[in-house]
């Protein structure tokens, strides 16, 4: 009779699966707070510029694309660096690399909470922050590849530092990498070359432009190559095998030079002519203002209404009100002040503020060298502020002191709405930059 000395089955063995290390990783130490702070620094950054962003899309993108870089960026450098000088901080280096593990998985698997946690703190950031303008927002839309290319790139600066802090025996190379990163950041997101597109802070202003639609992929090609470039060169052992990294490398520059090949002032964004198409009501004046600040169109008509009511149907007064990138493009068009200026979360803070604006736009004249001079020039700067202030008072809390056009102010409040009328077609009639033919009240 022959005694088996396997032991009989109890149950099903689970094989430890390949992924337990990489979850274990994730779950201890110092990653699940660089989420958080990541998280947290970037919400509270954008909480605090709110009524700067909640209007447009782009305004928000473009205000979560800068934090990204210049605050998330710098912040994942230091933490990774940190992260990566943990083993040796803790003496635990010879026991992680006894691991029977090929020296890369190790590496991976050590780095992924520098850069899996980073990117999910800014992306849950993103979600947060697309989904509080959202129902203020007219038209357009989010431009989400350029937000998945600052998860991309913060990722890549994690694992950057990761490596700087296995490299670097000194505590406090974190802190000093987190600072040089911010300087290295801003100082090339404000530089004049195409090497700003380079950056993940690069800044961009005009609401009614968009990018192209390859230049997410390419920054994403840009810095996720040069992080694998060095994760590889670092973690490939045999030497022989180093050279590997030179395929990702090459991948970054060449989509390095591609975006340095963009123009140095417009990078990579385009007019959309579908944002800055008017849309205008059925006043006169007509208001017209672009698609993207469409829900603002009636709070605008009404903040003019009193004054086209007081210049509708006088000589030289305007036909439309305009505001957009291309200003005025026919006769008897006058600007308008920037909505995005006076309005938060799709609404005319102060529609008094604006209609002073208005009136200053519409009476504002470029003057030449040589003009608005001579004995009567103080005296026609101050008929122009009697008449705005006449037809558009300005906020007691602006700043502003009309005392000294108060006398022309009362007789313009004395004449009769027909002598109103009369004197308005005159003043409108008036060369602004000649102060001799400034009607006074």
């Amino acid at each position: 009779m022959t005694t088996s000395l396997t032991p009989p089955r109890t149950g099903r063995t689970t094989p430890p699966g390949s992924l337990s290390p990489l979850v274990t990783e994730l779950r201890r130490g110092l990653g699940p707070w660089i989420g958080v702070a990541v998280a947290l620094t970037v919400l509270l950054s954008m909480y605090g510029k709110a009524p700067d962003w909640q209007s447009r899309w782009s305004d928000a993108t473009q205000l979560l694309h800068v934090t990204a870089g210049l605050l998330a960026g710098p912040l994942t450098l230091a933490a990774g660096c940190w992260q990566g000088g943990r083993d040796r901080r803790r003496r635990t280096t010879d026991l992680w690399e006894s691991v029977p593990r090929p020296p890369l998985r190790r590496l991976c698997v050590a780095v992924a909470p520098s850069v899996l946690w980073p990117a999910a703190g800014l992306l849950l950031a993103d979600v947060v922050c697309l989904l509080a303008t959202w129902p203020y927002v007219s038209e357009g839309r989010p431009f989400l590849e350029l937000l998945a290319a600052d998860v991309v790139a913060v990722a890549a600066l994690g694992a950057l530092g990761h490596v700087v802090g296995r490299l670097v025996r000194w505590r406090l190379a974190a802190p000093l990498l987190g600072v040089l990163g911010y300087v290295g950041l801003a100082i090339g997101s404000y530089t004049e070359s195409a090497a700003r597109w380079l950056g993940p802070a690069s800044e961009h202003q005009s609401v009614w432009d968009r990018p192209v639609w390859w230049f997410a992929p390419v920054s994403m090609a840009w810095t996720a190559g040069l992080a694998l470039a060095v994760l590889l060169a670092y973690g490939l052992r045999p030497a022989r095998l180093r050279p590997l990294a030179l395929l990702p490398l090459v991948v970054a520059v060449a989509a390095a030079g591609v975006i340095l090949r963009l123009p140095a002032d417009t990078g990579p964004w385009r007019p959309d002519p579908v944002l800055a198409r008017p849309v205008c009501d059925d006043g006169t004046p007509q208001v017209c203002l672009t698609a993207v600040d469409r829900a603002l169109l009636p709070e605008v008509s009404a903040a003019l209404a009193p004054l086209n009511s007081r210049l509708r149907g006088l000589p030289g007064a305007p036909v439309r009100w305009v505001s957009g990138p291309y200003g005025p493009t026919r006769p008897g068009d006058v600007e308008l002040p920037d909505t995005g200026q006076d309005a938060t979360r799709g609404r005319l803070t102060s529609p008094d503020l604006y209609l002073h604006s208005a009136v200053s736009w519409l009476f504002s004249a470029t003057c030449r060298p040589g003009e608005n001079t001579g004995p009567n020039a103080e005296r026609a700067s101050v008929v122009h502020l009697a008449v705005s202030e006449w037809l558009a008072p300005t906020p007691a809390d602006y700043g502003v002191d009309p005392t000294a056009a108060q006398p022309y102010i009362d007789r313009l409040h004395a004449k009769s709405p027909a002598a109103q009328r009369d004197y308005l077609a005159r003043y409108l009639a008036a060369k602004g930059c000649d102060p001799d033919k400034v009607p006074v009240p």
